[in-house]
C-alpha cells in the first residue's frame, strides 16, 4: 500500500515543469501579440469543422491562458493539489492522468461543440452556412459579425478558440477528492471548512448546472465537467486493474 496521506511539502517535478510552461506560454503569448501574431488563435483549440483547426490543438491549448487572473487560478489549484498526487502516484502515472484529463476536457466539449453545430446548421440555408463558411473568418478577424443571429452564432462557434488547463484542473480537483475524500479544505467564500469529497460534488454540481443553462458562456463548463469524468474512468480503471494502487 502507498502512503495516502496528504504532501503538502516541495513542488515535485511534474507540477513544477507544468507551472513553469504555462507561464511562459503567457509570456510568449504576451511578447507575440506585440508582433501581431496571436498564439491563442493558433495554439487554442478551435472547432473540428473551423477552417482554423489543427489536431495539435488537442494538445496545446492546455498551455494557453487568456490572461494573468486565468492562469492564477489555474496554477494555484494544480499546486494546491497536484503536488499531492503527484506525491502519492509518482510523477509518471500524474504525468498520464493529467494529460488524460485534459484530452477528456477537450473531447466532452468538443462533443457538445458538435450538438450546437448540428442544432445550428439544422435551422440554417445551404446559402447560410456557405457565407459562413467561406467569409466567417474575415468577418471576425475584422472585429465584425453576422446581423443574422444563427449565422452569429455559428461564426462565434468557429473562430473562438478554447484555452486554458481547466480540465486538467479539473481533473486534479477529482483525484484528490476521491484520493482524499475526508481531507478538510478551508474555503476562502465563505470562510468554512469542507471536506474534499463534498467540495468536489458541489463544484460539479455547479459546473453542470452553469453548462446546462449556458450562464457565463464565456467559460468552458463541459470541458471542466469532461476533465473530471476522465479522471474518475481511469482512477477507476487503476483501482479496478491494480490491488496496490493506493
Amino acid at each position: 500500500m502507498q502512503n495516502t496521506r496528504p504532501n503538502f511539502g516541495s513542488i515535485p517535478p511534474v507540477v513544477k515543469n507544468l507551472i513553469i510552461i504555462n507561464a511562459l506560454m503567457l509570456l510568449a503569448t504576451y511578447v507575440m501579440s506585440m508582433r501581431g501574431i496571436d498564439l491563442a488563435r493558433i495554439l487554442g483549440l478551435h472547432y473540428i469543422a473551423s477552417p482554423k483547426f489543427e489536431p495539435y490543438q488537442l494538445v496545446t491549448h492546455i498551455f494557453m491562458h487568456g490572461g494573468f487572473t486565468h492562469l492564477l487560478f489555474n496554477m494555484f489549484a494544480l499546486w494546491m493539489f497536484g503536488r499531492v498526487l503527484e506525491s502519492v502516484w509518482g510523477s509518471k502515472r500524474f504525468f498520464i492522468y493529467y494529460f488524460v484529463t485534459g484530452l477528456g476536457a477537450a473531447v466532452l466539449h468538443t462533443f457538445v461543440n458538435f450538438l450546437e453545430y448540428q442544432s445550428l446548421i439544422a435551422k440554417m440555408s445551404p446559402e447560410q452556412i456557405d457565407m459562413v463558411m467561406q467569409q466567417g473568418v474575415e468577418v471576425f478577424n475584422q472585429g465584425k459579425n453576422f446581423t443574422d443571429p444563427l449565422m452569429g452564432k455559428l461564426n462565434l462557434l468557429l473562430n473562438i478558440p478554447t484555452v486554458g488547463a481547466s480540465g486538467a484542473v479539473f481533473g486534479v480537483l477529482l483525484g484528490f477528492g476521491m484520493l482524499f475524500p475526508n481531507t478538510q479544505l478551508m474555503l476562502l467564500f465563505p470562510p468554512i471548512p469542507i471536506k474534499a469529497k463534498y467540495f468536489v460534488i458541489g463544484y460539479g454540481l455547479i459546473e453542470l448546472y452553469l453548462g446546462l443553462t449556458n450562464s457565463a458562456s464565456n467559460i468552458a463548463h463541459f470541458a471542466h465537467l469532461g476533465g473530471m469524468l476522465f479522471g474518475f474512468l481511469l482512477i477507476k480503471y487503476w483501482n479496478k486493474n491494480s490491488r496496490n494502487f493506493y
